[in-house]
């Protein structure tokens, strides 16, 4: 069975700035991203199918029979059995809409003729779907929840040897090997702790499940880690933090407030970067939408910041409620900023936004990267410069 993570192109539109450089099953919730998720349940390895200045770094691999599944879809152990039962020229539908679909045909994207198959109502227990931003923290302890008990089936934890940590809910509690953890407070009552490998918890900090902290990540002293926050690989994070993923690779290690909200990779925010996710009249907070060229009303009366990879914040910084950051922009500056800054930008909304130099902008994430024995390929170049040139 060859499986294809297919995204749909209003979907990935949606979810932009987070999908700028990478295709929506590259996209982090929970403990894993979306693509682990289905690698995990069929022990094999998926591909993607996206836009095309995407191709090179994630490419379509096609065979004899194809398995598309559109990557805002996130598995549980029903779809996975639904989708494993699908003949050829058989589409799975659910809430009337195509979830995954069985084809000989090498589709493109954004090309998925399927008008001639039959449907297949999907029965199973409620999917879990990623369209738009907000779908991104609302959704992200229950996958917590749905990562852990699939990473930690069978398996026994590792032990809390620090007598200064509390712990609250211990069964409930996953530690990997090599993790370092001193005069901590654990509680997982209400959610599960997940600690990756190597990652650090350092004196004073507590951590209020559902939690995942991921592999050689740092939870810096005093921090106060709320539930449905999820810290990728490598990430380094300080102050409060609410309802919030970290992708990977970035860094908040300093005090300062961030809730409901996405952060990319290779970010950093300065000391006392903060942000809004609740307006003072309590109404509901409006979003950039890629899709529509403009704002829309979430629905959702908290929403914070999106920021897109390679991103920087100067110290003090204030992102407004729904605030939306390209990639690779630098911003700093008093007052809020913008609730919408557009990729490469350079500055602040008190002295304006220049366009950030290319060349300039290559350099400070090499720079950045060095920092953790990495650097960019030619691929990654390639995307970086199309959003570039394209204005995304």
């Amino acid at each position: 069975m060859n499986i294809i993570l297919f995204d749909q192109p209003s979907f990935r539109n949606q979810l932009k700035p987070i999908t700028l450089t990478r295709p929506i099953g590259k996209v982090r919730i929970g403990i894993l991203t979306i693509d682990e998720k289905w690698e995990k349940y069929f022990d094999s390895k998926v591909s993607f199918l996206s836009e095309e200045y995407l191709n090179k770094k994630f490419a379509t691999n096609y065979s004899d029979k194809n398995i598309y599944i559109n990557a805002s879809y996130l598995p549980n152990a029903d779809l996975v059995k639904a989708v494993l039962e699908l003949n050829e020229n058989e589409t799975l539908v659910y809430n009337d809409f195509p979830v995954a679909f069985c084809s000989s045909l090498k589709f493109g994207y954004g090309e998925q003729n399927i008008s001639s198959h039959k449907n297949i109502i999907y029965a199973g227990q409620r999917i879990v779907y990623i369209k738009e931003l907000p779908h991104l923290f609302l959704n992200n302890g229950q996958q917590i929840q749905s990562d852990f008990d699939l990473l930690t089936a069978n398996r026994l934890s590792n032990k809390i040897e620090d007598k200064y940590t509390a712990v609250y809910n211990k069964k409930n509690i996953f530690i990997e090997d090599g993790v370092s953890i001193k005069a901590a407070i654990f509680n997982a009552e209400n959610g599960p702790i997940y600690i990756g490998k190597n990652a650090i918890i350092q004196e004073g900090s507590l951590l209020i499940g559902p939690v995942a902290i991921g592999e050689d990540s740092m939870v810096a002293f005093g921090a106060k880690i709320r539930p449905n926050t999820t810290l990728g690989p490598v990430s380094r994070v300080g102050g409060e933090v609410g309802n919030t993923i970290f992708h990977g690779y970035s860094n908040k290690a300093h005090d300062g407030f961030l809730g409901n909200s996405y952060i990319g990779e290779w970010c950093n925010l300065g000391a006392n970067t903060n942000n809004s996710n609740l307006k003072n009249d309590y109404k509901s907070v409006k979003v950039y939408n890629y899709d529509i060229n403009d704002f829309y009303d979430t629905q959702e009366i908290f929403c914070g910041t999106f920021m897109g990879d390679f991103c920087k914040a100067g110290i003090s910084t204030m992102f407004n409620t729904g605030t939306v950051v390209g990639v690779s922009s630098n911003v700093y500056g008093s007052g809020f900023q913008e609730k919408y800054i557009s990729s490469f930008s350079w500055g602040g909304k008190s002295e304006g936004y220049d366009k950030y130099r290319f060349d300039k902008a290559i350099d400070v994430i090499n720079a950045t990267m060095a920092r953790r024995e990495k650097q960019l390929n030619p691929d990654d170049i390639e995307i970086l410069s199309y959003l570039s040139n394209n204005n995304q």
